[in-house]
C-alpha cells in the first residue's frame, strides 16, 4: 500500500515562495503520474500540476509560471515549488498518484492521495 505524505506547507506573505514535498513509501513513484490538487476553504478540490512518468509536465492556469512541478524517482518525491504566492493560492495541497504513466487533470484518475497541507498566504 502505497502511503503520500505531504511536507512544507506553512505561512507566507503575498509574492513568497514554498516548496512543498511528497514522500512516497510502500512502493515506487517511477511508473506513475504523479500531482499536486488542493482545495480551499468551500470550495471543491482543484488540480495544480502534474508530472508523468517521462517527466512531462501540467499546469492549471492559475498556477502557471508560478508553480513548478518536480519528480525525484531515485528519492521518491515530487515537489511543488510556489512562487509568487497570492492570498487566493491559500487552501490545503494534497499530492497524488495516478493509476497509470501519464498525465491526468481528474481525481477519479489518481488512486493513492497523501493527507493534505495548509499553505496559508497572507496578503
Amino acid at each position: 500500500q502505497v502511503q503520500l505524505v505531504e511536507s512544507g506547507g506553512g505561512l507566507v506573505q503575498a509574492g513568497g515562495s514554498l516548496r512543498l514535498s511528497c514522500a512516497a513509501s510502500g512502493g515506487t513513484i517511477v511508473s506513475y503520474g504523479m500531482a499536486w490538487f488542493r482545495q480551499a476553504p468551500g470550495k471543491e478540490r482543484e488540480f495544480v500540476a502534474a508530472v508523468s512518468r517521462i517527466g512531462v509536465k501540467r499546469y492549471s492556469d492559475t498556477v502557471q509560471g508560478r508553480f513548478t512541478i518536480s519528480r525525484d524517482n531515485a528519492k521518491n518525491t515530487v515537489d511543488l515549488l510556489m512562487n509568487s504566492l497570492k492570498p487566493e493560492d491559500t487552501a490545503v495541497y494534497y499530492c497524488a498518484q495516478k493509476y497509470a504513466s501519464g498525465i491526468g487533470f481528474e481525481e477519479v484518475q489518481y488512486n493513492y492521495w497523501g493527507q493534505g497541507t495548509q499553505v496559508t498566504v497572507s496578503s
